[in-house]
């Protein structure tokens, strides 16, 4: 069948906006949400009695909190005090009445209960869950009672419990795990639910996603399908699919793109099934973010019998062709790892992502979007879902689809050794098939993962691995039998239901183990965590892809007034307080913040907002040198020698000081905007370096050092960029301007690669005087006067620059309100704008102002002559 529309050449048929003829309500399917009268209560509690939901879906920490039962967690020190909680059983009840007329079959869907569950219709059992991510659905036909009210009760066990009687059942495996009770292994929960280093320990339980009632003699049970674009990507192929549960004659296809058909195509049903094939000649593709556009085509099933329409049911899609790309490298060991969309190679600067809260029943569809826009608005091309938190909610991947953001997706397993008894495999299998199903049809996602870290705390507990056994079987009678999930069961489930998708056994995987740079990905930790690397040498810790690394910084000090009891006046309003060391949950963070801070640069603990300000600056200072010296390394075709960098963390489930560059109240830290800057398509960059040459073999005292500077620049736009390349300096104690040069005229930057442009000395004027350790350099591409790309270059560590107090440092809003313009007599470094009110939103921030220069900074909310509602920050204020 060929796609007919404007792709062809063909006009394409408009969706009529008349309602359509009326439907038989008695055959045509019917769905009924049960999200009224919800009432809830403790188990082993009559005190309270039961008591109304806050919302619906829930789950019991929201109907707590609002019922003031229990304080907000998220305040203080009360996460200490809600702990009871979670080692309680809960009920849940309410009623809902039957349909007039009941006729074919009546389900109860259940989208997810949260974990341990047995639900009750009308005094009679119907159903026990194990697992929160997976979908049930229970006949009911035969229990409504006809046109009387139904009672609908679901008792919700603690999971954590049952989780160490597991334990206990099981005493011949392994049970370990970084982060949380190794408990939680036990069981199909979001582990983050136990704890993790920057979460905290919240067990919640409860009715976390839909349920409703659905009426229907027929139904579309699903509607999927495989795309397949050609190399040329002049033509590509829909091969949709229906499975059909009922009696049914037909089924109607359409296409639909733009809000007009492009296809259409009636098709018999056979055997509960309904197939065909679309072709399309020049099909509007599909792109990642600043590569091009993001149609997407909606494919639409509509069930007939005879003339009468039964059910309906439709998808999202985006036509691309997606590829993993691993294969030798020109002048490295190992292969490379990178994307492939559309035949463009991607560098895939991003980040990883962790569930946006404890509890997700209260985060609308709109704060999604908002969190995947700053990710797109940040230059950001990828977003990792981390493996110890959820498949997330649709409207986070509809938002990436539109966003035009690619998904790395772990499955839901996250560092520690899992059991795999065939129990435990029934569930995971039941568990993958129906996300895979739920989520296949959404283009942004291009790999799915094993798990995060597993194979790394297989390494760490030196658990069986014999990479030469290739007998599934024999895996499980080993002391990693999770191998069995990540190499065999995933392997198959993936392999039937999204064989165009690339499968990798986990995060981090790739050569002779996890940390094996030249192969697979990486997550670099030497930086923080392990042997606490300098972050200005981040071009010695690459890898092909590194899919995790950061850097912690303290929240917006608006979020940390917020979950002090106080606020302002709260006697723990200090960086060393037990409140605030409360909202960091990451062991030694003190030592580790610490030490980065006393490495880089002068700070002081009063007032707080500063130092709250030189932990972001030096995060920020620490991940741009990662993205600048690792996209260094995106050299082009054959030499591809990192192709990826995502940061951990995008986002923060709480209030909370973590790796996070935007914090729980989606408040960006400095090094959102830093990240931002490495990230655009042009971009230009500096690092020096120090030679040291002993005059001869013998001496240790007559040594001759030379401070050099390598200057590079980034174009990851899909054609040549022809620019002026410039560079000036200054002294940094007196402000004055020490060199200004043209290096380079009309500098080709090849596209979609980096590229060397030079390597010189610090420009100085006078020699052997130390005046490279006060030199400020800049360097800028220009085109046609116009700049296209900056960078600012200090002497480090920081801590030695004598770094002046601007006396004339100057901001004001432009004449429209439109941006906020700053300039300096003296370099100034890490200048940073705030505000009061979250209304104000900076496109920029964090940068360095040099004599001479008016930096721009693009703003929103604020009026002409509104300075006063601004605060500035910069370093060694």
């Amino acid at each position: 069948m060929e796609i007919k529309g404007s792709a062809c050449g063909l006009r394409p048929k408009t969706i009529s906006s008349k309602p359509k003829p009326a439907l038989n309500n008695i055959t045509s399917r019917n769905v009924t949400p049960i999200d009224k009268d919800w009432i809830f209560k403790q188990v082993d509690d009559e005190s309270l009695g039961f008591l109304p939901v806050a919302q619906f879906p829930t789950n019991v920490h929201l109907d707590l909190i609002h019922n003031k039962v229990i304080p907000d967690p998220y305040i203080g020190k009360n996460e200490t005090n809600v702990q009871w909680v979670g080692e309680k059983a809960w009920i849940y009840k309410t009623t809902f009445p039957s349909p007039e007329v009941i006729s074919g079959k009546a389900i109860l869907a259940f989208d997810g209960l949260d974990t341990y569950a047995t639900v009750m219709l009308n005094g009679k059992e119907i159903l026990q869950t194990e697992d929160m991510f997976i979908p049930e659905r229970i006949d009911i036909t035969k229990l409504l009672r006809p046109n009387h009210q139904n009672s609908l009760e679901i008792t919700f066990e603690s999971a954590f419990l049952i989780g160490k009687k597991l334990v206990e059942k099981y005493p011949d495996h392994h049970w370990g795990c970084w982060n949380g009770d190794p408990s939680r292994l036990a069981v199909r929960k979001a582990q983050y639910h136990y704890g993790w280093d920057w979460g905290p320990t919240l067990l919640t339980c409860g009715p976390w996603r839909p349920i409703s009632l659905e009426m229907y003699t027929s139904r579309i049970s699903d509607l999927y399908f495989t795309t397949d674009v050609a190399k040329s990507l002049k033509s590509a192929e829909i091969v949709a699919k229906a499975d059909i549960e009922g009696e049914a004659s037909s089924l109607k296809f359409e296409i639909i793109l733009e809000g007009k058909i492009v296809a259409s195509e009636i098709v018999r049903v056979e055997k509960g099934f309904a197939t065909t094939t679309f072709r399309t000649q020049f099909p509007a593709l599909w792109y990642p973010a600043t590569y091009g556009k993001q149609p997407l085509y909606i494919l639409t099933a509509t069930l007939l019998l005879g003339e009468q329409r039964h059910d309906t049911a439709s998808k999202r899609f985006g036509l691309r062709r997606a590829e993993l790309i691993q294969r030798e490298l020109i002048d490295a060991p190992g292969t490379t790892f990178f994307f492939e969309i559309n035949n463009i190679p991607i560098f895939c600067g991003g980040s990883d992502w962790i569930p946006v809260d404890n509890f997700i029943p209260r985060i609308s569809p709109e704060r999604y979007r908002d969190w995947i826009k700053l990710v797109a608005d940040g230059n950001q091309v990828m977003i990792r879902v981390w493996g110890g938190g959820l498949f997330e909610e649709k409207a986070f991947y509809d938002a990436c689809d539109e966003m035009g953001v690619l998904v790395w997706q772990d499955f839901l397993f996250g560092c520690g050794n899992y059991p795999a008894h065939d129990k435990f495999l029934d569930l995971v299998k039941r568990e993958a098939e129906a996300n895979v199903k739920l989520m296949r049809h959404h283009p942004s996602i291009v790999i799915w993962a094993g798990n995060n870290e597993d194979y790394q705390y297989r390494e760490s507990e030196n658990l069986d691995y014999d990479p030469k056994d290739q007998d599934p079987k024999s895996w499980l009678k080993t002391s990693f039998p999770a191998r069995y999930i990540y190499e065999k069961l995933l392997v198959d489930v993936t392999k039937e239901l999204v064989p165009d998708t690339y499968y990798h056994f986990g995060s981090p995987f790739g050569g002779k183990d996890t940390r094996d740079p030249t192969v697979g990905d990486i997550h670099q930790w030497d930086v923080w965590h392990g042997t606490q690397e300098k972050y200005q040498n981040f071009d010695k810790l690459a890898g092909r892809f590194v899919s995790e690394f950061g850097m912690e910084a303290f929240p917006s000090i608006k979020t940390i007034d917020s979950y002090l009891p106080k606020g302002k006046e709260d006697a723990d309003r200090y960086p060393q307080s037990s409140t605030v060391d409360f909202h960091n949950k990451a062991a030694g963070h003190e030592r580790r913040i610490a030490l980065y801070l006393v490495e880089n640069m002068q700070y002081k603990f009063e007032p707080f907002e500063q130092f709250v300000y030189c932990t972001q600056l030096m995060q920020a200072e620490c991940l741009a040198s990662a993205y600048r010296l690792w996209k260094r390394q995106w050299k082009g075709p054959g030499r591809e020698y990192c192709a990826g960098a995502l940061v951990w963390q995008m986002n923060d489930c709480w209030p909370v000081s973590s790796w996070a560059i935007v914090d729980y109240y989606l408040r960006p830290k400095l090094a959102y905007y830093t990240v931002k800057r490495e990230l655009a398509p042009v971009t230009i960059g500096l690092k020096r370096t120090v030679h040291s040459t002993p005059m001869d073999k013998y001496t240790r005292v007559y040594i001759e050092t030379v401070h050099k500077i390598e200057m590079w620049a980034s174009n990851l736009l899909l054609e040549k960029r022809t620019v002026d390349v410039q560079l000036k300096a200054w002294d940094v104690v007196t402000g004055r301007e020490t060199y200004s040069q043209s290096l380079h005229r009309e500098f080709v930057l090849e596209p979609n690669r980096s590229v060397e442009i030079a390597e010189f000395e610090v420009p100085v004027e006078k020699k052997d005087a130390d005046e490279e350790l006060q030199t400020v350099v800049a360097a800028y591409l220009m085109d046609k006067g116009k700049q296209v790309a900056r960078y600012v270059n200090w002497p480090e560590p920081l801590k030695y620059t004598h770094l002046q107090k601007p006396k004339q440092l100057g901001f004001k809003l432009s004449h429209n309100a439109e941006a906020v313009e700053i300039t300096a007599e003296v370099p100034v470094k890490g200048v940073g704008l705030e505000a009061v009110d979250d209304a104000v939103v900076f496109e920029d921030n964090c940068v360095d102002v040099v004599p001479g220069e008016v930096v721009s900074i693009g703003v929103r909310g604020l009026k002409s002559g509104e300075e006063r509602k601004l605060c500035i920050r910069y370093l060694g204020l």
